[in-house]
């Protein structure tokens, strides 16, 4: 199963969080092949064009999703990361704020990320592509911390998500 390749680390990278790491996951061949195609399964992928992968593990899983289904990599850069021109989005964090940066561009994209914790980096990803000029087509995550969140987006659809965590 894909959770037992995710390891607990607890107080990373700061005291009282609980950090889910994919490394194990990712060093297996079989089970990361099986994780890629969970986070895929349901995708109408004839009504994809593009991977869009969220820095940094979204990369990850997003740059090998597009390699699995024949599809175009579009990455989401922390701010400062990418040579113009690029659109940018702002977002407040829990203690302070980020900005999140993209290519412009067109086609319906599959968001990817590793985790959805609070959601808000997810929701400003989905803002930042539609200001890209991306249409959002679907969004997936290899684990939810649905104890952190009860994130929906385009109305009242979930994200997609392979492992769930409830505590």
């Amino acid at each position: 199963m894909t959770k037992d390749y995710v390891v607990n680390v607890p107080d990373f990278p700061k005291k009282g969080v609980m950090f889910r790491d994919i490394t194990p996951l990712l060093e297996s061949n079989v089970n990361f092949n099986e994780a890629l195609d969970a986070m895929i399964k349901g995708v109408d992928m004839k009504k994809v064009d593009l991977i869009a992968g969220i820095e940094s593990r979204g990369f990850i899983l997003g740059a090998a999703l597009a390699i699995k289904t024949g599809k175009g990599f579009v990455p989401i850069r922390k701010k400062g990361k990418l040579p113009p021109p690029f659109e940018s989005h702002s977002y407040k964090l829990e203690y302070g704020e980020d900005t999140i940066e993209m290519k412009k561009g067109k086609g319906r994209v599959l968001l990817i990320d590793d985790v959805l914790a609070t959601g808000g980096t997810l929701a400003a990803a989905i803002a930042l592509s539609e200001k890209a000029g991306y249409g959002v087509n679907d969004v997936s995550v290899l684990i939810d911390l649905k104890y952190l969140n009860d994130f929906k987006w385009g109305g009242a659809r979930r994200v997609r998500s392979v492992i769930q965590y409830t505590k």
